[in-house]
């Protein structure tokens, strides 16, 4: 089974990251971009073939390292 865990800021939490990327993109005449938000996605290869077990794990994993729960979200996507 594959984890695959996308992680964001949470909303309100400045992006230093997407606004350069904004700006960049508007240097480049790409127009109709009104806000850009850069993430990260981690993807993990589990053993499990629980699906329940396996989110828990995850959630754990994203809650103790993958994410900094104080200015990030994250959504996991569990694939057999």
């Amino acid at each position: 089974m594959k984890a695959i865990v996308n992680i964001s800021l949470k909303a309100g939490v400045l992006d230093s990251q997407g606004k350069a990327v904004h700006h960049a993109l508007d240097s480049l005449k790409f127009e109709g971009v009104e806000d850009v938000r850069v993430g990260k996605q981690i993807i993990l290869k589990l053993t499990s073939t629980d699906e329940t077990a396996a989110r828990k794990e995850v959630t754990e994993m994203c809650e103790s390292l993958l994410a900094n729960t104080v200015i990030e979200d994250y959504e996991i996507e569990l694939v057999k």
